[in-house]
């Protein structure tokens, strides 16, 4: 069986690669989505036209990841796309939050991801793809966003890096960065701060940047960066010193 495993199914960019996932990668035959509301994800899964299994698993600890990890060994599927979708972020200075809060950034947004490719690898085969959920605020530290953007630093560079260890294999790694994409995520992430006016001139559609992502990763593409003005930002983060450029924004 030919499978296509999504972290964060249940709602945002997750929810929008389950929907679309089928349309760039054809041979698969089920999608795995994975999410901590089972609720939510049987939502996701009564809209798409193909077998979906639902699992509940928080994988930010132990017994989320086991959970994962004993199905994939009981069923030994063949995995053609891994999309680590699943993620958190708040907005604020790093004084305001709690030690529970910052670190539980860490645990989805890079441990998490981290084993979830770990475990999923030996079912990977050539022509399979992974597709990571970064961030434009991987390209330079952000003052009063600093969790958030480091954790998304972890997996840009990450991705980077795999997709060279894997490229012998046959199988392609993308990091994609996305700026502020229109979904709940901010709902949540203002807490502390609010998202800066500014930022929402620039909000994208996140259907459109999950298309452009499962193309870019079909195509082996190592980075998908939706849109003139984050790819305009990318090209500045590299071309400027980042502490310039903290200077002139903070």
């Amino acid at each position: 069986m030919k499978i296509a495993l999504i972290t964060g199914a249940g709602s945002g960019m997750g929810r929008c690669f389950a929907l679309y996932a089928k349309k760039f990668y054809r041979k698969i035959d089920m999608l795995w989505l994975i999410g901590r509301n089972e609720k939510k994800l049987k939502k996701t899964a009564a809209c798409i036209s193909m077998p979906c299994l639902c699992i509940s698993a928080d994988l930010s600890n132990d017994s989320g990841l086991e959970k994962i990890k004993n199905m994939l060994a009981k069923i030994s599927p063949e995995i053609v796309l891994l999309v680590n979708s699943a993620g958190s972020g708040l907005m604020g200075g790093f004084r305001q939050m709690t030690v529970c809060e910052s670190v539980s950034m860490c645990d989805i947004n890079c441990r998490g991801l981290t084993a979830m490719t770990s475990l999923c690898l030996p079912y990977m085969h050539k022509g399979a793809g992974i597709i990571n959920l970064a961030s434009a605020a991987a390209f330079l530290p952000q003052p009063y966003f600093s969790v958030y953007s480091a954790s998304k630093a972890y997996v840009y560079s990450f991705s980077r890096s795999l997709s060279r260890e894997l490229r012998k294999d046959g199988i392609r790694v993308c990091a994609v960065c996305p700026g502020c994409v229109d979904t709940g995520f901010f709902d949540g992430a203002q807490k502390y701060e609010k998202l800066k006016p500014y930022k929402k001139v620039f909000m994208a559609k996140d259907s459109k940047v999950v298309k452009k992502a499962l193309k870019d990763a079909a195509g082996g593409r190592g980075v998908s960066v939706y849109g003139i003005p984050m790819k305009l930002f990318y090209l500045l983060c590299k071309l400027i010193p980042s502490e310039l450029i903290l200077r002139i924004l903070w």
